[in-house]
């Protein structure tokens, strides 16, 4: 049996996992993300989640298949990450505000004892209400927007800004569920084996 592996410190990563019923470790990545040049979204999403996967592979001995995820917004080709300070993320929502924007996850899976590999993405288009300067300060005030991609998450008090979305919502949470899915099956790993089977 293989044992899974997540590279990603990311409560929302971690909480999405455990949705599944399968055991999994945390072993979170060491890469330095500044450290890979920008390039078109959906290469750059899909490079940053594999050098996570790779840099985790390379600390384990087990059978395992790791999984390297990494999140973007971008609006208007401009690539939004995670703002470093007050006013960025004052400048990330006012860009947001009153318009629609894509996010950009990425996905690794690594398979430790074959080398064998999936890399993938998926892309979801937001649509963010228009938010006043109060709304913004407040919303900075909770402390949510400074480990998100783009200022905002869309699983907490983010959500009361969001009007809609065209996609998949739990790529927007930093996790593509049905991607994780297809990749466990092009590797030749039964997601069904890996569950807990749960009796009533």
């Amino acid at each position: 049996m293989k044992s899974i592996i997540l590279a990603s410190g990311s409560p929302r990563r971690k909480e999405l996992l455990e949705r599944l019923n399968i055991d999994f470790d945390i072993i979170v990545s060491d890469l330095d993300e500044d450290s890979i040049e920008q390039s078109k979204p959906d290469d750059f999403v899909e490079k940053l989640a594999y050098e996570k996967a790779k840099s985790v592979s390379m600390l384990t001995n087990k059978d395992s298949l790791v999984i390297g995820c990494d999140t973007v917004v971008v609006y208007n080709n401009e690539i939004l990450g995670k703002p470093k300070n007050n006013e960025q993320a004052i400048s990330f929502l006012k860009k947001l505000s009153g318009s629609n924007h894509q996010v950009y996850s990425g996905i690794a899976i690594i398979d430790t004892k074959s080398n064998n590999k999936y890399l993938s993405h998926e892309i979801t288009d937001v649509y963010m209400k228009e938010l006043s300067n109060d709304e913004i300060a407040y919303y900075i005030q909770t402390g949510e927007p400074f480990d998100k991609a783009g200022a905002y998450g869309i699983q907490g008090i983010g959500s009361l800004f969001i009007e809609k979305i065209s996609g998949d919502y739990y790529n927007v949470m930093g996790l593509p569920l049905n991607k994780l899915y297809k990749g466990f099956n092009e590797l030749g790993v039964n997601y069904f084996n890996l569950v807990n089977i749960i009796n009533d």
